[in-house]
C-alpha cells in the first residue's frame, strides 16, 4: 500500500528531504551529506534541493565553503507540509493519544532519527515524570499498527534527564510537551 505522501509525491529523494527537514525544522545539512545518509548520488539530491529552494520551502546559507540547507519556517505552505509530514510517520497520532492520558509528564522528546529526519521505522520516545509503564505500554501497542512503526520508549526523572541530556541528544530533539 502506497503512502500518502509517496503517492503524492513521486520523487523519493523530494520525500526523503521533506522528511528530513519538515520532522525536525532545527535540522540542517549539506548536499554530500544528505547525498551519502540517503544512498543517493550527489546529482539527485542537488537537483530536488535546488527546486525545494527555489519553491522557497528550504533556506540555504554558506557556512565556509559549505551550503547548508534548513526549512524555511517562513513558508505560507510550512505548517501544512510539517502536518503532512507528522502525518505520514505518525508523529501526530502518537502525541495526544499516548502523551494525553499518561499521567504526570513534565516533559517528551523524540529523539534518534526521527529528531534528524530520518524515517527508520523507529520512533525514539523519552517521556520525563511519573508515568504508568503497563498503560503507556498498552497504547503503544494500540498506536504501532496504526502509524506501521515501532515506538521505543525511556521514562526519566527530572534528575536523569539532566543526567542523560547530552547522550540522549535531547536538545537536537523535537519536544512534544516541555517544561525545560
Amino acid at each position: 500500500m502506497e503512502s500518502m505522501l509517496d503517492s503524492l509525491i513521486t520523487s523519493q529523494t523530494r520525500v526523503k528531504l521533506l522528511l528530513k527537514f519538515f520532522l525536525n525544522p532545527e535540522s540542517k545539512s549539506y548536499l554530500r551529506e544528505l547525498a551519502e545518509e540517503f544512498g543517493e548520488s550527489t546529482n539527485a539530491v542537488r537537483l530536488e534541493l535546488n527546486r525545494l529552494a527555489q519553491a522557497g520551502l528550504l533556506t540555504s546559507a554558506e557556512e565556509g565553503r559549505t551550503k547548508v540547507y534548513q526549512a524555511n519556517p517562513r513558508h505560507p505552505l510550512f505548517p501544512e507540509i510539517q502536518s503532512m509530514v507528522r502525518k505520514f510517520t505518525g508523529i501526530d497520532q502518537l502525541i495526544p493519544q499516548v502523551l494525553s492520558q499518561l499521567g504526570d509528564v513534565h516533559s517528551a522528546f523524540i529523539v534518534g532519527d526521527y529528531a534528524k529526519g530520518i524515517d527508520s521505522g523507529i520512533i525514539d520516545l523519552v517521556l520525563v515524570g511519573s508515568v504508568d509503564q503497563a498503560y503507556l505500554q498498552k497504547l503503544i501497542d494500540k498506536v504501532e499498527p496504526l502509524i506501521r512503526r515501532k515506538i521505543r520508549f525511556l521514562t526519566l526523572s527530572e534528575e536523569e534527564l539532566e543526567r542523560f541530556k547530552t547522550t540522549l541528544r535531547v536538545d537536537e530533539g523535537i519536544a512534544l510537551i516541555s517544561d525545560q
